[in-house]
């Protein structure tokens, strides 16, 4: 069963992301899309047929496939309820930074693939935002790492105790920016946008259809649980199933502990979005650079203090 803990991540995605539009609607006097709407969403899509621009490459068919395998991949080196899985061995952080890069490098291919201006902006942008996020998040995540000696990120979220020192407290903070640029919300991106000059990662996805949306899509839904995985495995790892969990019980407790995580990290978003206004594009720096300040401080205090 540890071997097939990624199908958590795969299954509850669509929900978790359903959650979320439900608590922005409820906090902002909304009825709201029911919390299973994503997933019929997707099978709306996956049944629908594709239009497929002629100008395209083999890029723009592959990449959803490339996208889509390379979240399940990297779904499949973390630990979500348990630190026991037979990819244990690779869990490494810079290892996962990569798989992210892949899938986004190739989402950023297809965007320009097809030649559009809008499919180009968003690439553009999306990249942008990738090098002032990526520093940042490695460093965040190396802030913990150095606490238990290891990058393996099993190892890290078996030193339980990690999240109680200042300078963990600062790695959160930067790392929850991270996590909100990683997944284009308000402020840095608008998810429920329309308008295509705003758009940074639906821009690159506006020439997709049918079951190559379908497949970014849920992607991206897998994505935005795995930074919340991270983050709660990294700064909150109470609950997780160690090496001495035996038997289902300790696995069924795991899973009920993170899925309360789940919905909080949710709820932290939800009302994130619905208490802040977007950003105007050039002022991103300025807010990445101050996360990022504050990552680069997190681990010159862990240096300095030892905690």
């Amino acid at each position: 069963m540890e071997s097939l803990q990624f199908l958590i991540i795969l299954i509850f995605s669509p929900l978790i992301q359903g959650v979320i539009k439900k608590l922005k609607a409820l906090m902002q006097g909304r009825v709201g899309p029911g919390i299973f709407q994503t997933y019929y969403d997707l099978i709306r899509l996956l049944k629908k047929d594709m239009v497929i621009s002629p100008v395209t490459s083999w890029i723009f068919k592959a990449a959803p496939y490339v996208v889509f395998v390379s979240t399940i991949a990297a779904s499949m080196i973390i630990p979500v309820i348990t630190t026991q899985y037979p990819l244990v061995t690779i869990s490494d952080v810079i290892a996962l930074i990569y798989i992210f890069g892949l899938a986004r490098f190739f989402m950023a291919l297809a965007g320009l693939d097809a030649g559009t201006a809008f499919g180009g902006e968003g690439s553009s942008r999306e990249m942008t935002v990738a090098i002032l996020v990526e520093p940042m998040m490695m460093l965040s995540i190396f802030t913990a790492a150095i606490s238990a000696g290891s990058t393996n990120m099993a190892r890290i979220a078996e030193a339980q105790s990690i999240f109680y020192s200042p300078s963990h407290v600062l790695a959160f903070s930067a790392f929850i920016v991270a996590v909100i640029a990683e997944t284009g919300r308000i402020p840095v991106d608008n998810p429920d946008t329309h308008l295509e000059l705003t758009m940074i990662h639906e821009g690159m996805l506006l020439e997709y259809s049918g079951r190559y949306l379908a497949l970014m899509e849920w992607a991206h839904y897998m994505k935005q649980m795995l930074l919340f995985t991270i983050a709660v495995d990294i700064f909150f790892p109470l609950g997780i199933a160690g090496t001495d969990a035996t038997g289902i019980a300790p696995l069924m407790a795991s899973f009920g502990v993170y899925m309360i995580k789940m919905f909080f990290m949710a709820f932290l978003m939800a009302i994130t979005e619905s208490t802040r206004a977007k950003m105007r594009f050039f002022q991103l720096p300025s807010l990445l650079g101050g996360a990022f300040v504050l990552s680069v401080l997190s681990l010159l205090m862990y240096i300095m203090m030892g905690r």
